[in-house]
């Protein structure tokens, strides 16, 4: 989203005044930092029980952390992250910001809990991570630049692409998990239909993403977007998509939590692919 909006601006790069613009960037990055870690810092505080069981290796659920030390780092987030975008960010990115962390917030803590259904699940972490993550610090850097916001065929596609892509993450996250949501009846789509048809649907609307993502490009008008990264590297892409589900063992724990770290791969692909498109 930054460089986009750099290239998108006449004369930003040239005419930017860096030193003005580095430490608001500095700080922009410091509200999603603290955002992340109060959203991923209550996860890890209420699912305690079932990291034990699929993710050890995180740093409550391993020890490594105290749960009064994470409450200590979750709170201290959800007090300086706010206050950060409200005295440097325009009004409307102080909202957007509250409204992630209110969605990551019900996402995990009880009763509302929407990880427990797989619907709202997906809702959840697609407009956190596809829209408001891509719009949010596209319009900041805009503002930055004291240019006006508007929707570009590029800033279009991109959230539609990503907010599809965030919505197949969220289905296949509960891929490696799946044995500690049944020890502790959290529903998903992996505990009711099992990891063969998750995963072959979630290659499936990815594949369409990717169709999705061609078609945009040889429709578009001339010089809307650069040909041979739009097409070329969507097709690209879509070949290591395929090719990686066809390396897919379902039975095997390992090859599932390598087929769902190929899907993360993808999808940061994807940013890299989106400056040169």
């Amino acid at each position: 989203g930054t460089t986009r909006a750099l290239i998108e601006t006449p004369g930003a790069i040239a005419s930017a005044s860096w030193g003005t613009l580095l430490p608001r960037a500095f700080v922009g990055m410091l509200a999603l930092l603290f955002g992340n870690a109060f959203i991923v810092g209550i996860n890890q505080i209420y699912d305690e029980g079932i990291d034990k069981l699929n993710k050890p290796f995180l740093p409550v659920a391993s020890g490594e952390m105290s749960k009064r030390f994470a409450w200590v780092v979750v709170l201290g987030s959800l007090f300086a992250g706010p206050i950060i975008v409200q005295k440097f960010f325009p009004a409307l990115l102080f909202k957007l910001y509250m409204f992630g962390m209110f969605l990551g917030a019900i996402y995990s803590i009880p009763p509302i809990r929407t990880k427990q259904n797989p619907f709202l699940a997906g809702i959840t972490i697609a407009t956190v991570r596809g829209f408001l993550l891509n719009f949010g610090v596209y319009y900041a850097v805009k503002d930055a630049l004291g240019a006006p916001f508007a929707w570009s065929p590029k800033v279009s596609f991109i959230a539609r692409f990503m907010t599809a892509f965030a919505t197949v993450i969220a289905v296949t996250k509960d891929l490696p998990d799946i044995d500690g949501d049944k020890a502790y009846d959290i529903e998903t789509f992996a505990t009711k239909l099992g990891v063969k048809k998750i995963a072959t649907g979630a290659t499936a609307l990815l594949f369409l993403n990717y169709v999705h993502a061609i078609a945009t490009g040889v429709l578009s008008t001339a010089g809307t977007f650069r040909k041979i990264p739009m097409l070329g590297g969507h097709t690209a892409l879509a070949c290591i998509l395929i090719a990686r589900f066809k390396q897919l063992k379902p039975d095997s724990m390992q090859s599932v939590k390598k087929f769902y770290k190929h899907i993360w791969d993808l999808f940061y692909s994807e940013y890299v692919l989106y400056t040169l498109i």
